[in-house]
């Protein structure tokens, strides 16, 4: 998915990874970047309003359905049910993923909610939400292939991948021959037509593909042994509203709503 930060790759590979695919160096959110002061739950429920930051063109986390229809998606339904329990209606405002960071500086927003994975650079900049989304990197390769079982194994194979993702770096020191392409769809195809033998992608990425077009010709073949986390970003110094967020998305846990948004968007529960 192109707008998290990538999960580590399996301890044996000692392998760290610090930046997204499409993020640079400069990415808008670092902690040298002066932070909007934080919120405070009251704030919230005297505005009556959460006002989140999201993007509209990212599916399936937040999209407008056919592209012009209203504004849905994992994370749109996640933050307008953790909404309903602060007892505030959610209002949208959708940005660029660019400039999104700069959104919540500035206050135009209170939290962003845009599959946001925590790492130790943006802790500095932003509190954060327990997650609500976990997920893996995993291998996949024919349904058939018998060959690949674990990263080891892709020492010698070939092995579709965007070259600016790092997606890519975990491919070449895991041995692997590297062909170039632009995305999910150009690797799908080119492994279902034996041109390579596997590629490297997030867990959500495939459990979304087979979940818009069930494709019983590929399997996930290993996985990374860590995972990255998404959450819900706020201004620091948000303690008290961030607190009260975290016993939404735990009572959302317990009664089951985010089991059952998963389910929806990717065929099984990827909130935990």
């Amino acid at each position: 998915m192109n707008r998290r930060l990538l999960p580590l790759a399996a301890a044996t590979l000692a392998l760290a990874f610090a930046v997204s695919g499409c993020s640079s160096s400069s990415e808008s959110g670092t902690p040298s970047e002066k932070v909007a002061d934080g919120l405070t739950l009251q704030e919230v429920k005297d505005a009556g309003v959460l006002t989140v930051g999201t993007e509209g063109t990212y599916k399936p986390f937040s999209y407008h359905e056919g592209g012009a229809g209203d504004l849905t998606g994992y994370d749109v339904e996640v933050i307008t049910a953790v909404a309903d329990k602060l007892g505030v209606k959610p209002e949208f405002k959708e940005t660029q993923w660019d400039g999104i960071f700069a959104g919540l500086k500035a206050g135009r927003f209170d939290v962003i909610a845009n599959q946001v994975t925590i790492d130790a650079q943006r802790k500095k900049a932003y509190d954060f939400s327990t997650p609500y989304t976990v997920s893996k990197g995993v291998i996949v390769t024919k349904a058939d292939n018998t060959d690949i079982s674990s990263f080891a194994d892709l020492k010698g194979k070939t092995t579709a991948q965007s070259l600016t993702s790092n997606w890519n770096d975990l491919a070449k020191k895991s041995g692997a021959k590297v062909e170039g392409v632009e995305g999910w769809a150009q690797s799908i195809t080119l492994l279902k037509q034996g041109r390579v033998d596997a590629t490297i992608n997030d867990q959500l990425t495939y459990l979304d593909y087979q979940k818009s077009t069930p494709d019983e010709g590929i399997k996930v073949a290993a996985e990374t042994k860590e995972a990255s986390e998404a959450a819900l970003a706020f201004p620091k110094g948000s303690d008290d509203l961030v607190k009260a967020v975290d016993s939404a998305l735990g009572e959302l846990q317990d009664d089951g709503t985010l089991a059952k948004i998963s389910d929806k968007y990717f065929g099984e529960d990827v909130s935990k």
